[in-house]
């Protein structure tokens, strides 16, 4: 198995994950609402600037993560909560262990799991 080592390969996990998200059940139904079909391919890029960020600590992303979950959360009705973090996790865990091993795999699920817990609470926050 292979070790994430480039853009490249951080685009590789994003697409793959997201393409598993967006036909989750549980997942699913939320992105697709919250980010319109013609949206979902400068959405990817601007994903893969985010993890590429995180995992190689170069400054490519430019957003704001925390209003973007708020903004769902509003959608939703406030109902988003632990089991659609949960279902999150998984899915980006399974899709790392799917692709890639190492050192920066690692990272991307010890970032994803810290990523998922502050956003929770912020949600959680914000209602």
């Amino acid at each position: 198995m292979e070790q994430i080592q480039n853009r490249n390969d951080v685009n590789k996990i994003v697409l793959s994950f997201y393409g598993r998200v967006r036909k989750d059940e549980v997942l699913g139904p939320i992105f697709n609402t919250a980010i319109h079909e013609e949206k979902w391919p400068e959405h990817l890029e601007k994903l893969t600037d985010f993890w590429y960020s995180n995992l190689f600590g170069v400054r490519t992303f430019s957003g704001n993560p925390v209003q973007a979950h708020i903004k769902t959360d509003n959608m939703m009705n406030n109902t988003m909560g632990p089991e659609h973090f949960e279902r999150w996790l998984t899915l980006w865990f399974s899709t790392i262990e799917s692709l890639f091993e190492g050192e920066l795999a690692e990272k991307a699920k010890q970032v994803a799991y810290n990523i998922a817990q502050r956003q929770l609470m912020i949600v959680r926050s914000a209602r």
